[in-house]
């Protein structure tokens, strides 16, 4: 058994692999099969099947303590071949794998080697496999300068638009466009560069393992648990002597302000326990606000691997309400959703040419979509499916904690405590469009960045930090932000705790000076500008687009040639 652990699986083998259905991911120098985890794993099987065929040590050493990277080894089936691992397309991303059964794998145990017997048309043991988009040339990057990083509204350049095209082409145009602004401002996705960004990456860190800044301020939870108290308790007094609205008020604010520790327990950030931290957020997420721990984990998770990918992102698909980029015009498949295919229709054509305008009061009633999205997650078989992993009991206490959060805001509190319908109705809607804030906070780190994919080649670090930004404010304000204003830093390094993001954000800083990576912080207001002035440009696109169809259609051209 040792001795198969350490034969050395080529690329055609683990293609082949794949082929047949396994899950194969690269961790180190191991070769792991984690077929049988993909059902048990709590931070759900999409996670995994992102790194098919990928080296995930970046991915996996981030998101995993050093005792649970241990239990991986239980998975190696081989080591890959001396050197970079070339990465492969995953199959849930477009990766085509066919099987070939005239090919046989023959494997020197002893001397490490490997060798197939395969026919001209299975050499390559995968046929039609998505296409890396080719890489620029080291020499064609160049430096974002500073007027470039400190732009707000970043839009691409103002270009003389043919509408005299099909208007596929035209979309697929404007993605390009973005592509080859990315390609421009970051360093090129040439493997020997990225491979360099990924190592001193890991040194960064290690970096911060050896400063103990893994290391939860406890301390700092006291100082939350007391503004989280005050502002209950000052919900509650005000509800005691009917002052209603104030009541609603400072519930919106406790509910905003106690979601920063779901947020940190959710990923295992306080105590790095799994069970405890869990339980934590399962304790505010579900039974103080009402919301699954479980619904978010599961997005948020796939969010953290595939930032900003129209496809794949669950956190920008918001089709009709929005549209963040020209993909979504193509009417995109969902890998999240079940492959549910998010249908560029009459309501999108509509809503999207005044996105930026409806942004904002959108953002004051998300919440009650929140309720729906988490119930339809509880009542799922992906929620189910965890009843065959060690974490069995998330779900029936995610769905006893719900319904107590019913029975006490529900009933309790609105349909006991209020007097009429109209006091009801008000105090509902203002404890939850109190909470519009954090909805602004989520959507501000990613919503102004870039979509674009530039392949497989590109960094962890890099694609990370191309797709996220921070918000800048003076420390005294970091309570109102929760962290969130971190979103970069935290993308890095998911599992350092929030109290200590500010001291890595210095180090972050300087390792995106040493690779040459821009490093997007903007103030709150000048973030929300960068914003909007995203939804403007995709609505602009959208015009585009209309002018497009209507030339094909007064023409009578198909754009079939």
């Amino acid at each position: 058994m040792e001795r198969s652990r350490d034969r050395i699986l080529t690329p055609p083998a683990v293609k082949q692999m794949i082929a047949e259905g396994h899950a194969i991911v690269i961790f180190e120098d191991l070769v792991l099969r984690l077929d049988s985890w993909l059902s048990r794993h709590p931070g759900g099987r999409l996670a995994i099947l992102h790194m098919i065929g990928k080296d995930a040590t970046d991915e996996m050493t981030v998101y995993h303590s050093a005792a649970t990277l241990k239990t991986m080894r239980a998975f190696v089936i081989g080591r890959k071949p001396p050197g970079p691992w070339a990465n492969l397309t995953p199959p849930i991303r477009g990766g085509v794998y066919h099987r070939q059964e005239d090919a046989v794998i023959k494997i020197d145990v002893a001397y490490g080697s490997t060798e197939e017997d395969a026919s001209p048309a299975s050499e390559r043991g995968v046929e039609g496999e998505k296409a890396v988009q080719p890489s620029p040339p080291p020499n064609v990057h160049r430096r974002a300068s500073p007027q470039r990083r400190s732009s707000v509204c970043d839009l691409l350049p103002k270009e003389a638009i043919n509408v005299q095209q099909p208007p596929s082409d035209y979309t697929d145009w404007a993605v390009q466009q973005e592509i080859n602004r990315d390609l421009t401002d970051y360093p090129s996705v040439d493997p020997a560069v990225q491979l360099s960004i990924a190592h001193k990456y890991r040194l960064l860190h290690q970096k911060i393992r050896d400063q103990g800044l893994y290391n939860c301020p406890i301390s700092e939870y006291g100082k939350e648990l007391a503004r989280y108290v005050s502002l209950f308790v000052v919900s509650m007094v005000a509800l005691r002597y009917g002052w209603y609205i104030t009541s609603a008020a400072f519930l919106g604010l406790f509910w905003h302000q106690i979601m920063f520790t779901a947020h940190d327990a959710g990923h295992l950030a306080i105590t790095h326990i799994f069970v405890v931290d869990t339980l934590i957020g399962l304790f505010i997420a579900d039974f103080c606000c009402g919301l699954s721990l479980g619904w978010w984990k599961s997005s948020h998770n796939v969010h953290h691997l595939v930032t900003n990918h129209p496809e794949h992102d669950p956190d920008i698909q918001n089709v009709p309400l929005f549209a963040t980029c020209p993909s979504f015009f193509r009417s995109i498949c969902s890998t999240y959703y079940d492959n549910f295919v998010f249908v560029w229709d009459a309501a999108a054509a509509f809503l999207v040419p005044y996105q930026r305008y409806t942004y904002y009061p959108i953002m004051g009633v998300a919440r009650f979509n929140l309720y729906l999205l988490s119930w339809l997650h509880v009542l799922s078989a992906r929620s189910s499916s965890l009843g065959r992993s060690k974490a069995w009991w998330i779900r029936p206490t995610e769905i006893t904690f719900i319904c107590c959060y019913l029975f006490l805001f529900g009933y309790c509190l609105i349909w006991r405590a209020l007097p009429t319908w109209t006091i009801r109705v008000a105090f509902v809607l203002v404890s939850h469009v109190v909470t519009m804030p954090l909805h602004v906070q989520i959507t501000l780190s990613h919503w102004g960045m870039s979509t674009s994919e530039l392949g497989e080649t590109e960094s962890f670090a890099q694609r990370q930090l191309r797709t996220t930004m921070d918000v800048d404010c003076p420390a005294w304000l970091d309570f109102i932000h929760g962290g969130l204003q971190f979103q970069a830093v935290h993308h890095l390094f998911p599992r350092i705790p929030r109290h200590n993001l500010r001291k890595v954000q210095v180090l972050v800083r300087e390792f995106c000076e040493d690779v040459d990576i821009p490093y997007t912080i903007l103030g709150f207001a000048d973030g929300n500008r960068k914003v909007l002035g995203r939804l403007g440009e995709v609505s602009e696109q959208l015009k585009n687009l209309v002018q497009c169809q209507k030339y094909m259609a007064e023409t009578g051209e198909s754009g079939l040639h």
